[in-house]
């Protein structure tokens, strides 16, 4: 008897965030756990020695004293500098939870996926630990302010990139339809394009729905089984050739 395999629905990259995350809670729960002294994040010495998560959680609680706070970071610091791996890891993998709060407040374009801001976030993070002092109290801001510098760059970039793209040549498209004398609406102007072989079929069913019939784009991407930010690049290279196609028949 022949069973049907089970559908697997497309999946995008996994979370930077995530990968990390479960690569630092490997260090904290395997058999013989990363720790650190727990009189770093609390004042009570006979404690003696912490997993990494316990540490990191009392780290981002707001109850935790600023000293406290800054020493445990210098000392992560100082470790990661001094040690190498695993302490990179640890000391980027701190940054996690504030990473996520500050992510989660950001309003990013609906075509910059948010694995591409993450990964911009902890990039920054790993340049700037690389750089800090170990014992600067606040490295962590220095941290923290280069991940949000990084992911407001890219933020600003790709709503940029997003206006060039979707402004520039749909207008043309309906300007130089209007001046060419070509019979017929901006379907035809696509159908006709189809037919020059200036843009295949399904780049024009992609600029038709979402440009003149308004179809959100995150829709097609699911379809089509690629990442929206895949697919504003193929609709506007597209676009591209269909405003060349367009200008050279105007100047003909």
């Amino acid at each position: 008897m022949h069973h049907r395999a089970p559908h697997r629905p497309h999946t995008f990259a996994a979370s930077p965030l995530e990968e990390l995350e479960q690569s630092f809670l490997a260090l904290a729960r395997a058999s013989a756990p990363l720790t650190l002294p727990a009189g770093l994040v609390c004042d009570d010495p006979a404690e003696g020695n912490w997993p990494i998560d316990r540490i990191r959680t009392r780290l981002a609680h707001p109850s935790t004293r600023p000293e406290l706070r800054a020493r445990t970071w210098c000392e992560v610091a100082r470790r990661a500098h001094a040690l190498g791996e695993p302490w990179t890891t640890v000391a980027v993998a701190m940054t996690i939870p504030v990473l996520r709060r500050m992510l989660a407040r950001l309003s990013r374009p609906a075509h910059l996926e948010r694995q591409e801001v993450e990964q911009e976030a902890l990039a920054a993070v790993t340049v700037a630990l690389a750089g800090v002092h170990a014992a600067d109290p606040g490295l962590d801001r220095e941290l923290f302010g280069a991940a949000d510098r990084a992911v407001h760059r890219l933020i600003y970039a790709a709503r940029r990139r997003c206006e060039r793209e979707a402004g520039e040549p749909m207008a043309h498209l309906g300007r130089l339809h209007a001046t060419t004398g070509m019979e017929g609406d901006e379907h035809e102007v696509l159908l006709r394009a189809v037919r020059a072989r200036v843009v295949d079929l399904a780049e024009a069913q992609l600029i038709a729905r979402t440009r003149l019939h308004g179809e959100p784009m995150q829709q097609l991407a699911c379809e089509r089984g690629v990442s929206m930010r895949q697919l504003y690049r193929h609709r506007g290279a597209a676009e591209q050739r269909l405003v060349h196609h367009l200008r050279r028949h105007r100047a003909q």
